[in-house]
């Protein structure tokens, strides 16, 4: 028997670990928390100092007790779980269940699982960091609070089964906030004017410095450009350079991961802890951008190996981020010098990532020499054009990386621009006014949400992933991409003193992967920030987070903390439910054309619907998936109104189709045939919803049936858990030992004579 025990949280870590270890280390997994709060009620004793109530969940138990018999056996137990809040709360938890003594446990802590770092980690082991771990406490036991006490105001107040949490609702309000800004902007156009001159040979572009709110103005600009002569009236060379990025943080890989990779934040947090717990990165929790001597070392090597010596350069980042919590190391390669190919295509793609820039960090500035031309006309006027371009003289850390931007502008990059001195004529090409209309604000992406959180200091590296998958799976917020819209915009172009007018088509409004919230993030929101403002507030938000770095800094008891904020927050709570006035969201959008009643959106059991009111007969329809119960047009909910629709005869009867209580459908001769997720009933045609009655006939004919002439009213026939007797409108399960095709009509009746014998029937 092994002397050591070591515990860590998953099966992989597990598995790497061991290779750094002799023979006389057991490694184990917990795999995650052994402990969590108790499911029966709140799972806080409130009374008592707020003192939680764990216990060990039942897919738990069975690991628990090997833990336990294997601990019991061994000298010592190492709790190898992560170096931050979660993890040496899981050492703790680790502690208590087995029943650990201090001499016969050790604590030990790394951020990347190679063989130095497993090795240090033995030689200096550590109790366990009980600011860290009331901390987790504080953020766990607050959030049960919150989450226990807002959602059965949510199912009381709006629907049942909703829930509320205290991150994650803030995260909806500022997908809700941003979704107003976008409805609320008031487009606008203008014309911007952009003139090509050729200048030495070279066609430069160049931009007006006046832009036109009308096509008249913009015509009538042109036409004074009749005649005139140009020359380059100053050019403006400004020597600069531009800087690498610091190696990657939690939330900078998520969006780095985003932009350049297409990857969710959990997609990317997952890969990330695989290259983790295979030891090919450092720990993957971190706000922290510094970088050990070590890893500089190796990382200032590799650049000159590769590159060669000027472009080298070495910087240690210092953490900006309030609160930095889990300052120990960015993320980074844990062997530069490795070249890793045998990883899954898309741990590989992270990896490449993760390497690019943590080794262009060390890289030199790229120089580059920024040149501003004027161009001026002969006619003495106000207006000039200015063409602005760069030269990379050196490029420096972008031979390897460059960094992406959350920045969805369409506006030209800069470009090259000719070698041309002062007073060289410019001779007019064409001159361009194209219509341009402004931008409303961007949809966040996951990854500028994060950003977004960041920046207010909402959550940490550890609740960033979590938060973001929570809204999308609780329906509040949905990751859509929807096709651009059309419209026309005019442009004037002068060329050989003429000037022609074109109409162009525009593109606009096209979305890839963005977050929309839906109609129940948006009702729950508005309730929330109505009766729990200060929960809701980003700023107070961002004050629990401090509160809780300050706990694991060991400056704040972590029972003081949550008595000061359950105090006034339960007080809301039992105003809340006391309240007697009717808080359903419901929003009138406009009269009925035809009827002449208004029309209301509200919010039913089964989702968003639009009502019409004052009807002898309800008549009502259910909103469509991509449809906003706070955007929605009056025009769009009429649309609904159109089901059911008769779509033609088949087999001498109706083909209709509708929205029903579990969703669209086809119905015909007194049957319902579901639709597929793709077919939309506003547009299915006849000859589809014919496929869709055909393929469930034929589906129904290829079900397994067995039917007994000797007895008429005996089947066999399949369910969802396997196949069954059917006799007399009851069901009878079939023993194993007997075959569903080949069992007697006399073995059927045997089973069904036991079956009812025990039931006294």
């Amino acid at each position: 028997m092994e002397n050591n025990l070591v515990i860590v949280e998953s099966p992989a870590k597990a598995k790497t670990i061991k290779k750094f270890l002799g023979d006389d280390f057991l490694v184990m997994s917990s795999y995650g928390h052994i402990r969590d709060l108790s499911k029966k009620n709140l799972g806080v004793n409130v009374d008592k100092d707020f003192e939680p109530e764990y216990e060990i969940p039942v897919d738990k138990k069975k690991i628990v007790t090997e833990l336990k018999k294997i601990a019991s056996q061994v000298k010592t137990v190492w709790l190898a779980s992560d170096e931050d809040r979660e993890g040496e709360a899981i050492s703790w938890h680790l502690s208590e269940v087995l029943k650990l003594k201090e001499d016969n446990y050790k604590r030990i802590v790394f951020h990347e699982i190679t063989q130095t770092a497993i090795q240090n980690a033995i030689e200096n082991p550590r109790g366990i960091d009980f600011n860290l771990v009331n901390a987790q406490q504080a953020r766990r036991v607050l959030d049960r609070i919150v989450g226990f006490s807002l959602s059965p105001l949510l199912w009381k107040k709006i629907k049942p089964s909703l829930s509320a949490g205290r991150v994650q609702s803030v995260a909806v309000k500022l997908v809700v906030e941003r979704e107003r800004e976008i409805t609320a902007f008031k487009t606008k156009s203008e014309y911007k004017v952009f003139g090509f001159f050729n200048i030495n040979g070279a066609i430069v572009r160049a931009e007006l410095n006046k832009k036109f709110k009308t096509n008249k103005e913009a015509r009538e600009f042109l036409e004074t450009m009749k005649g005139v002569g140009f020359s380059v009236s100053d050019v403006i060379k400004k020597p600069g350079k531009k800087s690498p990025a610091p190696p990657f943080t939690t939330s900078t890989l998520q969006q780095e991961a985003g932009r350049k990779l297409g990857m969710s934040v959990t997609q990317t947090m997952k890969f990330a802890q695989g290259l983790y717990e295979n030891g090919h990165i450092t720990y993957m929790r971190t706000d922290s951008v510094n970088l050990s001597g070590l890893a500089i070392n190796s990382i200032k090597k590799a650049v000159i190996d590769k590159f060669g010596e000027e472009y080298s350069k070495v910087r240690q980042y210092s953490t900006k981020s309030k609160g930095a919590q889990e300052a120990h190391e960015a993320i980074r390669p844990t062997y530069v010098e490795n070249d890793l190919t045998q990883l899954g295509k898309q741990e590989q793609r992270l990896y490449d990532l993760i390497w690019k820039r943590a080794v262009a960090s060390q890289m030199a500035d790229a120089v580059i020499e920024r040149t501003i031309i004027v161009i001026n006309g002969n006619n003495n006027s106000n207006y000039e054009f200015t063409a602005t371009g760069e030269i990379v003289s050196f490029d420096g850390f972008l031979k390897l990386y460059i960094e992406s931007s959350d920045d969805e502008a369409t506006d030209e990059k800069q470009s090259v621009l000719p070698n041309v001195t002062k007073n060289t004529p410019a001779i007019v090409d064409r001159i361009e006014a194209t219509e341009k209309y402004d931008q409303p604000p961007f949809r966040f992406t996951e990854a500028s949400l994060v950003k977004k959180m960041e920046e207010l200091g909402i959550g940490r590296p550890s609740t960033y992933a979590p938060t973001i998958s929570t809204i999308q799976q609780r329906d509040y917020v949905v990751k859509e991409s929807r096709p651009p819209k059309t419209r026309k915009i005019g442009q004037f172009i002068y060329k050989d003193d003429d000037i022609t007018e074109n109409i162009l088509t525009d593109k606009f409004g096209g979305e890839s992967n963005k977050l929309f919230p839906t109609s129940m993030g948006v009702v729950v929101t508005d309730y929330l920030c109505g009766h729990f403002e200060e929960i809701l507030d980003y700023n107070f938000t961002a004050q629990i987070e401090q509160k809780f770095d300050e706990i694991a800094e060991g400056k704040l008891v972590w029972n003081d903390m949550i008595k000061s904020f359950y105090g006034s927050f339960n007080a809301k709570v039992d105003a809340s439910l006391k309240e007697k006035e009717n808080t359903k969201w419901e929003r009138e959008i406009g009269l009925h054309p035809e009827l002449g009643l208004p029309i209301v959106l509200k919010i039913g059991k089964y989702g968003p619907y639009a009502s019409v009111e004052g009807t002898e007969k309800p008549k009502y329809a259910g909103l469509r998936k991509n449809q906003n119960i706070e955007s929605i047009t009056l025009e769009e909910v009429l649309d609904l109104f159109k089901l059911p629709r008769t779509l033609g005869d088949y087999l001498d009867d109706e083909v209709v189709v509708a929205l029903g209580k579990y969703g669209p459908y086809v119905r015909n001769n007194t049957a319902f045939y579901a639709l597929k997720k793709t077919d939309d009933p506003y547009e299915i045609t006849l000859e589809r919803a014919i496929e869709i009655i055909v393929e469930k006939k034929e589906s129904v004919k290829e079900a397994f049936s067995r039917t007994f002439e000797e007895i008429p009213n005996l089947k066999i026939l399949k369910g969802r858990y396997g196949p069954y007797i059917s006799f007399e409108k009851k069901n009878y399960r079939i023993p194993k030992a007997f075959d569903p095709e080949t069992i007697t009509a006399e073995e059927c009746k045997s089973i069904i004579g036991k079956k009812n014998s025990k039931t006294g029937k």
